[in-house]
């Protein structure tokens, strides 16, 4: 592409920023990156029309505001269906820009359309756009966020690529090795499956959670996951 800059790695040194949150595994890694330049300053997430789930992993909102009292930071949320996402994005984002937060953090790898939209809304925004995983190898980033010591839950996994089984589970040497052995990437980059990190080096204390009933829409099997 021409004229194509990489994304910046890290936030500015001491930089507030905000992580664009969605409760898994890559935009938890990508934050732990980001805090050891810049200072963690919000979570931001965006759930549907009715703010009964999150938009990306279908996570309760008591959930996604456990992680954030577990970071001792605040949780910033927008509503919206797909036709209006990216506005409300741009509103919170705006709103973040107006507190002082210089950067938004992702934690997308590699998929090109992620990167364009996200660096086209914080540039409208007036805010640094900041991917601290882009470009690489994905199943190192896997082996990263593990040996950090975190403790991820999968929620939700691809109708028709990934057996339905593995909901519920640690994403741990098992599992993954049953993700790759069912033609999955082992980092879902493709979006094979979702998690919800409960426990790691930045979380005040474990997030305990119970598992509830497993339902199917959208294309994805989810398990309901509540605060234990």
């Amino acid at each position: 592409m021409t004229g194509y800059v990489m994304p910046q790695r890290l936030p500015e040194n001491g930089a507030p920023f905000l992580s664009s949150w969605s409760g898994g595994k890559d935009s938890c890694l990508a934050f732990h990156l980001a805090a050891q330049a810049g200072r963690p300053a919000a979570l931001l997430t965006m759930f549907g029309g009715d703010g009964a789930r999150s938009r990306s992993h279908g996570l309760r909102p008591e959930l996604l505001q456990a992680q954030a009292n577990a970071l001792g930071l605040p949780l910033h949320t927008g509503r919206a269906g797909w036709e209006d996402y990216e506005a409300v994005f741009l509103e919170e984002l705006s709103k973040l820009r107006g507190a002082g937060v210089a950067t938004a953090v992702f934690g997308d790898i590699d998929l090109e359309p992620h990167r364009e939209w996200e660096e086209k809304v914080c540039g409208a925004s007036g805010i640094a756009c900041c991917l601290p995983l882009w470009k690489e190898p994905r199943r190192a980033l896997l082996e990263q966020f593990l040996g950090l010591g975190y403790r991820a839950i999968i929620v939700a996994a691809k109708e028709g690529r990934l057996d339905p089984s593995v909901l519920g589970r640690d994403l741990d040497a098992a599992a993954i090795a049953e993700i790759e052995a069912q033609g999955c990437d082992a980092c879902g980059e493709e979006g094979e499956y979702h998690t919800l990190v409960v426990d790691g080096p930045l979380f005040r204390a474990p997030i305990r959670v119970k598992p509830g009933e497993r339902s199917l829409h959208s294309g994805y099997w989810f398990l309901d996951l509540a605060l234990g």
